[in-house]
């Protein structure tokens, strides 16, 4: 890191960022402005387990994600770092084919024995786009119906551009509902309205009008298996069914849930095959790679199309995803960060009884969620944020454990949190939250940054 850039303050640097980066940040869920306006540290200089160091010097317990649901082994994992390091110095990117591509190919096949072959790229999102493009060269046709958040491709924003059938033609917000409101189609050619279709996670009878209306033209059903509540009884299995009835793919992403609460991804738990997975962020613990998995009659498909990228090769990547696969084996992941994530859950919820203030506490262990049963949810967050950043601790509406979570970690939250909920409570006596944040409320959804 250079030295001009840590004699600047962040806050500073990152007002700079903001004139020649569009959004401050490559990623929406790292600007500022979603956690605390001009509180939140833009910048990192070190993260190492689940402990961050900013460019002052400062140093916080991180009870946020973890690196946005990245790092399911803790920032840093030294195992994973080791066998990073000795690719990197033998050499990450060559004229040839790393070898590791094959292993973490024959590891995936061999934990997925309904799969056949893979495809890697690095990223969720173009991870998802390359299912979808291999989805509908596998079928010949277009139209995707989905459930949960899938990304920033062409595919999915198409979602909120007009049907071109004239009974449907206005604009909705049809996104509304699969995490992030408020997304513009701006920029995804109009053609593409009426190419995708959203329904409701648990609601069968919504996927079946799609399918009714739609089901000689639909290339896939493109969900998350799991979110935040778990499937009713014979929810998936009804998928699985209309999937095979009308020929279209089954395309489960795991990027968010895979390897959190099962190892090799939550479906296996669940007991029904798709036609495609899509694993990434934890899958190599901070380091770039995604994985399509799938069935042979539709990966092979991926041919009779093009699908090709240089980084896509490189072999940090897999080697990572090898790394951090082995260390999964060793340790009961998925029952560490339930641990963890009911304990903070569980201490949130007293905190909020010993002091009268309306907390709400919501989804699993592995993905909680916080929240205020008040008007002002919203701005009793960012108080709330911006007093434990004064504390030594970054806390949001989100908490993902990570492996690097103890138990000792939560408590010291919780008894950072006690006096803080002390004053959320006083404030909403008094109703007075705006003036304590200055006007300064984090942002909700998505929103242009000015």
């Amino acid at each position: 890191m250079s030295k001009d850039r840590l004699q600047i303050p962040a806050q500073e640097l990152y007002q700079r960022a903001k004139r020649m980066i569009p959004g401050g940040s490559q990623l929406l869920s790292k600007r500022p402005e979603m956690y605390a306006p001009g509180s939140w540290p833009p910048y990192f200089a070190r993260a190492s387990g689940c402990r961050i160091t900013d460019l002052e010097g400062c140093e916080y317990l991180d009870m946020t994600t973890t690196g946005i649901g990245s790092c399911l082994l803790g920032y840093a994992n030294p195992f994973v770092n080791a066998a990073v390091i000795e690719r990197i110095q033998q050499g990450s990117m060559c004229s040839l084919n790393g070898v590791e591509e094959v292993q973490l190919a024959e590891q995936l096949i061999a934990m997925h024995p309904w799969a056949d072959q893979v495809r890697f790229s690095r990223t969720g999102g173009e991870a998802m786009a390359i299912a979808v493009r291999i989805a509908r060269a596998a079928t010949q046709r277009d139209v995707i119906a989905f459930c949960g958040y899938h990304g920033w491709s062409d595919w999915y924003l198409a979602a909120n551009l007009p049907n071109p059938n004239p009974a449907n033609s206005t604009l909705a917000d049809s996104l509304a509902d699969h995490l992030l409101p408020g997304l513009s189609p701006s920029g995804v050619p109009r053609g593409l309205g009426g190419t995708a279709y959203p329904f409701r996670y648990n609601n069968l009878k919504e996927l079946k009008r799609i399918a009714e209306s739609h089901g000689r033209s639909l290339a896939a059903v493109v969900m998350e298996p799991f979110r935040s509540q778990d499937p009713q009884p014979g929810f998936l299995e009804g998928v699985r069914e209309i999937c095979d009835h009308v020929g279209a793919a089954l395309v489960f992403d795991e990027i968010t849930c895979g390897w959190r609460f099962h190892l090799g991804g939550i479906h296996l738990k669940y007991g029904v095959e798709p036609d495609i997975v899509v694993f990434a962020k934890a899958l190599g613990n901070g380091h770039p790679i995604a994985a399509v998995l799938g069935k042979q009659q539709v990966m092979e498909s991926s041919q009779s199309t093009f699908i090709s990228s240089t980084f896509w090769t490189e072999a940090v990547g897999p080697t990572a995803a090898l790394a951090t696969i082995q260390q999964m084996k060793k340790v009961d992941v998925p029952a560490h960060i339930k641990q963890i994530g009911e304990l903070f859950s569980r201490g949130v919820r007293n905190l909020g009884a010993e002091h009268d203030v309306p907390v709400v506490v919501s989804g699993p262990a592995a993905l909680t969620h916080l929240s205020f049963d008040h008007r002002e949810s919203a701005a009793l967050t960012t108080l709330l944020t911006k007093r434990m950043i004064q504390r030594g601790f970054l806390v949001s509406s989100s908490f993902y454990p990570s492996l690097a979570h103890e138990s000792h970690h939560v408590e010291q939250f919780l008894s950072a949190a006690d006096n803080v909920f002390y004053e959320l409570a006083e404030t909403i006596r008094l109703g007075d939250v705006s003036n304590r944040l200055d006007g300064h409320v984090k942002h909700n959804g998505f929103s242009r940054l000015t």
